[in-house]
């Protein structure tokens, strides 16, 4: 379980650093757009993306 979970989290943090590699001025033009959003804002995207990614575990396994 701990080899599923650490390569897991290592594709996570693939995924995370493409777009910076790709398009660090686009990345950090989100980052600031972000910064700028109310905390209800950032509540709900997180939210979204967990359920999101929720979703899409349960349907691949």
């Amino acid at each position: 379980m701990w080899q599923e979970l650490l390569s897991a989290l290592a594709l996570v943090f693939v995924i995370e650093g493409i777009l910076p590699f790709l398009n660090p001025t686009g990345f950090r033009r989100t980052l600031l757009t972000a910064a700028g959003l109310d905390d209800r804002a950032l509540r709900v995207m997180g939210g979204v993306a967990m359920g999101v990614g929720l979703l899409l575990l349960y349907l691949v396994r």
